[in-house]
């Protein structure tokens, strides 16, 4: 990957002349089977550009109450879009087509439509990060967006780690991704690149997610040196993430049964662990853990995540077992 990176071909990706960048939004709108592709510095960006293009100030976005774009984007929604999230009570992350008309109502004759606030907006994350890395099934993703677009509702899919529920299901990125008007995949993490998620949707939409990506402050000049890094991962290490999901499984299977965590192996499905912690505060076992050279992020008071990625081989993921057996006494 730094080969490829350091033997770049570049331009000016704001005038759209870096053949790097162009390459690489090429070759994912491909796989994911979409008419266009942009190159932005993060997933965080590529989400929140998304939700600006399909909405204006003052809307409404139907999400799950502990989705990524929710929780973890810096308020982003409200800051840079003016919009209103209308939480789903999602179960790792998975809702209903009943969640999604619940939250829509009925209206009637007697309905005031100047009053509520407008939804525009459906959002779903595939995999789950707080889900645990829980996948959706094709089934569960088209009743919920076959409402959405009973509604006339647009639909945009977090898919930082749809690479792995795809390596999961053997199901086909572009088969998820005819389901949505957009969808968002990550380079960064299970794929090893050092920086970038792309956009994908038509072309209509991509020109006008440009037009963000520049507002947002994500123009790029000699974009091509981290492109070839996200294309390399792209191209290379896509099947290699069964790796990091065999890895997850060990991982839990190690620490269960150990005193002061309960974890449920068979619901780890990809490439991420979460546990509870009942002997003492999720932050208090980080610290301990660090100190130890194992460094595993809390999750709340009770809740630890661990994520096998590239660089972590078996060898290390028995060693920090070990690791947390003996910080906890076992």
């Amino acid at each position: 990957m730094r080969e490829a990176m350091a033997r770049a071909a570049v331009g000016d990706d704001v005038y759209g002349d870096d053949p790097t960048v162009n390459r690489l939004e090429a070759a994912v709108a491909e796989l994911l089977g979409t008419e266009d592709a942009v190159y932005v510095p993060t997933g965080t960006m590529s989400n929140q550009i998304a939700v600006r293009a399909h909405t204006q100030p003052g809307d409404g976005v139907l999400i799950d109450h502990s989705s990524h774009v929710y929780t973890n984007e810096a308020g982003g929604m409200a800051a840079l879009s003016g919009v209103l999230p209308r939480l789903l009570p999602g179960v790792r992350g998975i809702f209903t087509p009943a969640d999604v008309r619940a939250m829509l109502g009925v209206p009637s004759r007697f309905s005031v439509t100047t009053l509520g606030t407008p939804i525009r907006l459906l959002c779903l994350e595939n995999t789950h990060n707080a889900g645990g890395g829980k996948v959706w099934g094709l089934d569960q993703i088209q009743a919920v967006t076959d409402v959405a677009r009973e509604k006339g509702i647009s639909t945009h899919l977090d898919g930082a780690r749809l690479w792995n529920a795809s390596v999961a299901t053997g199901i086909p990125e572009k088969t998820y991704a005819k389901h949505f008007d957009s969808i968002s995949v990550c380079f960064s993490k299970g794929l090893g690149a050092p920086v970038g998620s792309a956009l994908c949707g038509t072309k209509e939409f991509i020109a006008r997610a440009r037009r963000f990506k520049q507002q947002f402050g994500g123009g790029f000049r000699q974009a091509g040196i981290i492109a070839a890094g996200a294309l390399y991962a792209v191209c290379h290490n896509r099947e290699r993430l069964a790796e990091d999901h065999a890895h997850a499984k060990l991982f839990a299977e190690g620490i269960q049964g150990c005193p002061g965590i309960e974890i449920d192996p068979a619901a780890v499905e990809t490439n991420i662990a979460r546990f509870k912690i009942t002997s003492m505060p999720a932050p208090e076992l980080a610290e301990r853990l660090f100190a130890k050279g194992l460094r595993v992020l809390p999750a709340g008071a009770d809740g630890m995540r661990a994520i096998p990625y590239l660089n972590i081989s078996r060898q290390q993921i028995l060693d920090a077992v070990a690791i947390i057996r003996g910080v906890l006494g076992s």
